[in-house]
């Protein structure tokens, strides 16, 4: 028998009752009982401060605080009691200012964080925000920090008085236009009252007979499956099934969509519940399906897996090793590989006494994405006879697709559908649950809802790919030109090959880029293990390409003699320049960039010089970044633009909104487009994605949304511009095409070309347009532990024309973050140890610094992006971590090769540079 306790809370200033038992904690109560879905839980282990609420005038978090220690009568203050839609507190309304709210589902917790320190201190310094919010586990992994205080600092000054409220709403400019403005996003006034509803919210509202799911997962790294006991779990209280390979109606494969000739494997190698074998720790095994999600737990915990283990390969090496069996039979492990072959051989050159040599071996590490919102879905049978699958997909087309076969469906009886979501960076371009989902409703006739524990978050999602580099660079010993590359690199993608064969191109596009290379040979291999799969992450292979890359042109620099700006900027992309698969750049900004940067560098060096002492050493270093905007090769989106009764629009498009900004995408896009019919901004609709409404529009990955969508976007608008003109130039009502027989739905299609790169040669001309960035990053080196800190971190960039400058700003933010934890402290090697945020060395806001600094450039503007646009979202994180590691070794010697740079590698680097 449970037994509850009963207790009366002041919540928002309302007295309400509620009972509950001992392991109750506040953040269920108010969620599931009092139905303030404002309070998110993310972590639920107390480390991410996104279910912060006050109780009794303290910020607490209240996925760790237990019903039980609460006092009767405590007072409690929940998100909806600092502000409501149409009334919005001062601080709610300059995170809306500041573009605060990227995927917003860390929002609701950082502005109740806020308002505790605002009325503990009206009159915070920056710094004590930051220690507020390092005080108190507000974690984020989309804005960098910086946005979120200068919001706080603003709010607070209107709080006192020095400001109006007004001066924290957007002032619409003279002509109406709000492309390349800081229009707020649409979806922000929902993410600062937390009424935007995400996966976890949206379960709430699902009917009495929703299944609740469990995964069981495998806790060995690999082991054939002897058997599988589900008895013991399946007599648990409210379990109605306990699901297994047997259970499923298809071929119990995601397809991982293989097309490469160089590809040996058929991409059908990932199960859905792995059926003979067990490929890696945390393989999803059993589905436990139950009344509740305790009951589903606690009999998830009671299914015994008989297993035969069998040696693991925990990274490449290991794998390629000549004793190794194949992890999946009949295909090697080495599956994939990609030369490249430009110019001439480059071995004489090497051979030269007129050249300069340099060469590296360079290891990346297994990145985890950290989304502070995990893993979340639900399915059901709809009565249209469709299928729909509701989670954080940011390809809803290609899933739909990846996943048909195996389930036992057609794609098109198969609704999938993106919700708002709390950032994915990546790993959702991957089906992670959709799958499991699927084969839970189609057993068993009832809907479906999963929650992944943030344990499960880390064991079961993709992680960044590690690449094992080895390269080397030959320069004119005189005139410091580089004549020619070498590079020979292995991709750790773990044990299933999706994007696999896109991942291991990037090594021959983009190692070396940014630079006129007229010789180049390469070879790239993606290579199966049975550590945690490769999955796609925010600049996917460039950030691996160009920490290789980069540190090699500082160690150039060195022998040379030169400067390493001055190095770069003699070999940087001009006019007759080509990249490394010999295509000709788009656009040819570096050189302005670089001689705009030379007199910060010069300044920046010589405070780095000025400051230095022994126990703390000062350094500064740059890296180039590169990426493509787009899909290997032809990209093509579809949309549709529905002119509606109020005469405002709808735009029908897929386009997944992952924190990134589709909302604000869409509009500014459809706004630009339409100018002419001056439609406001407030009456132009975006939708979520639903395939059985939108046409396919492509993932939200590869910086390719707002050149290929928007595209589409603009071309579907300007078919209505076409139509509803008038002979006098004026343009009519949507009443009035009605009445006159006129379309009100006009479709959209763009393509942008493009020539994937050779099997053979790896030549081609894969993207059309590119992001250019340049970062320089200022460091102090303790050098008695190795202990790095980021003091300053400033970023070039050139993205072409700015849509939205508060998603460009928070997407440059969040790279700097990202690249941060990337070079410093961000692992998934150690699955046990790594699998919480803090283990895997989640950059909170002490390890970012508060001096970040945006340069934007936008005289380039691309001919296939929509009014000059590019990408935004992985340019920038192509290199942030390889300046840091450029910095630290200008500031102490040390060449850290291996990342993360923890204080032990660059300790251990700064004793070998010294011997």
């Amino acid at each position: 028998m449970e037994l509850l306790e009963r207790k009366t809370l002041i919540v928002n200033g309302v007295e309400r009752t509620v009972l509950f038992t001992k392991k109750a904690t506040l953040a269920e109560v108010l969620r599931e009982q009092l139905h303030l879905i404002g309070t998110k839980i993310g972590c639920a282990q107390g480390q991410c401060g996104a279910c912060s609420v006050i109780v009794d005038g303290k910020v607490v978090r209240s996925c760790i605080t237990k019903m039980d220690r609460l006092l009767d009568k405590a007072t409690v203050t929940t998100i909806e009691g600092i502000g409501q839609p149409g009334n919005l507190a001062p601080l709610q309304r300059s995170w809306v200012k500041h573009g605060a709210a990227q995927c917003g589902f860390c929002t609701p917790g950082f502005i109740i964080s806020a308002t505790g320190l605002l009325a503990a201190n009206p009159t915070p310094t920056r710094q004590n925000v930051r220690e507020w919010f390092q005080k108190h586990h507000n974690a984020c992994r989309c804005t960098g920090y910086k946005p979120l205080v200068d919001a706080v600092m603003e709010a607070a000054s209107v709080m006192r008085g020095e400001a109006t409220p007004e001066s924290l709403d957007f002032v619409m400019p003279a002509d109406k236009r709000i492309w390349g403005s800081t229009y707020p996003r649409p979806t922000a006034w929902a993410k600062v009252t937390g009424t935007l509803e995400y996966g976890a919210d949206l379960g709430l509202r699902l009917p009495q007979n929703t299944l609740q799911l469990a995964l069981v997962q495998a806790k060995v790294n690999h082991a054939l499956i002897r058997g599988i006991d589900t008895s013991e779990a399946e007599k648990m209280p409210g379990v109605c099934r306990v699901l297994t390979a047997k259970d499923v109606k298809g071929k119990n494969r995601i397809f991982g969509l293989v097309s490469n000739p160089n590809s040996k494997g058929d991409g059908w190698e990932r199960p859905i519940l792995c059926d003979t074998k067990v490929f890696q720790y945390g393989d999803a095994v059993a589905i436990v399906c139950a009344d509740t999600y305790a009951q589903a737990q606690a009999a998830a915990e009671k299914v015994r897996i008989d297993l035969e283990e069998l040696p693991a390969y925990m990274n490449a090496q290991a794998a390629m090793a000549d004793d190794a069996i194949e992890i999946h039979p009949g295909t090697p492990n080495i599956y994939f590989t990609q030369p490249l072959i430009k110019g001439d051989d480059p071995k004489p050159i090497f051979a030269r006494d007129d050249v300069a040599v340099v060469s590296g071996e360079f290891h990346t590490s297994r990145q985890p994405h950290m989304p502070i919102e995990p893993d979340v879905g639900f399915a059901y049978q709809g009565d249209d006879g469709l299928l729909h699958i509701h989670t954080k997909s940011i390809a809803v087309h290609v899933h739909a697709i990846m996943i048909a076969a195996g389930i036992g469906l057609a794609p098109d009886k198969i609704a999938l559908v993106a919700n708002p979501m709390g950032g994915t960076f990546g790993y959702k371009l991957s089906p992670t649950m959709e799958a499991l989902l699927g084969v839970a409703v189609l057993a068993t006739g009832r809907p479906a809802f999963l929650r992944y524990s943030y344990y499960q978050q880390m064991t079961y999602t993709g992680k960044r790919s590690p690449f094992h580099i080895k390269a080397r660079l030959a320069a004119d010993k005189k005139t410091g030109r580089i004549l020619a590359l070498e590079h020979d690199y292995s991709v750790d993608h773990g044990p299933y090959c999706e994007f696999a064969d896109g991942l291991s191109v990037r090594g021959i596009q983009f190692i070396g880029a940014g630079y006129d290379i007229p010789n180049i040979r390469g070879m790239g291999r993606a290579v199966a293990t049975n550590h945690a799969w490769g999955a796609a992450f925010r600049g996917f292979g460039g950030p691996q390409c160009f920490f290789a890359g980069e540190s090699l042109m500082d160690e150039l620099a060195l022998k040379l003699g030169m400067d390493p700006l001055e190095l770069r900027y003699i070999n940087c992309y001009r006019p007759g320049a080509t990249t490394p698969t010999g295509q000709e750049p788009d656009v040819y900004p570096l050189p302005a960039m670089f001689e705009f940067l030379r007199p910060r560098y010069q300044a920046a060096k010589e405070r780095a010089k000025q400051a230095s002492t022994p126990a703390r050493r000062k350094g500064v270093g740059i890296a180039l970044g590169i990426y493509g905007s787009g899909l290997d090769g032809p990209d093509t989106a579809a949309v549709w633009v529905r002119y509606d009764a109020d005469d405002g629009i709808t735009v029908g498009a897929a386009w997944e909104d992952h924190g990134q900004g589709a909302d604000i995408g869409a509009v500014g896009t459809a706004h630009e487009a339409l100018r002419p019919m001056g439609i406001p901004p407030e009456k132009i609709r975006f939708s979520w994605p639903d395939t059985s409404k939108q046409p396919p529009a492509g993932p939200a990955g590869g910086s390719r949304s707002q050149v290929l969508v928007g595209g589409a976007i603009r071309t579907a608008c300007e078919a209505l511009l076409a139509t509803a003109k008038k002979p006098d130039g004026t343009f009519m009502t949507q009443a009035a095409m009605v009445a006159a027989g006129k379309p009100t739905r006009f479709d959209g299609v763009y393509t942008v070309p493009g020539v994937p790169c050779s099997a053979e040669t790896g030549l081609g001309r894969p993207f059309m347009v590119y992001m250019y960035t340049i970062y320089m990053a200022e460091v102090t080196v303790e050098t008695a532990s190795g202990k790095v800190t980021v003091d300053h971190l400033t970023c070039l960039a050139d993205i072409g024309k700015i849509n939205n400058k508060l998603a460009t700003d928070g997407q440059i933010y969040g790279c700097m973050l990202q690249g941060i934890g990337y070079a410093l402290s961000e692992d998934y090697e150690d699955i046990k140890k790594h699998s919480t945020l803090a283990g895997a060395g989640f950059p909170f806001i002490e390890s970012v610094p508060d001096d970040l600094e945006i340069i934007y450039f936008q005289d380039n503007p691309r001919k296939f992006g929509p009014f000059g646009a590019a990408g935004t979202g992985e340019g920038p994180m192509a290199s942030p971590h390889a300046s840091i590691l450029n910095a630290i070794r200008n500031a102490c010697g040390a060449r850290v090769t291996s990342l993360p740079a923890r204080p032990e590698k660059v300790l251990a680097a700064m004793r070998a540079n010294a011997s």
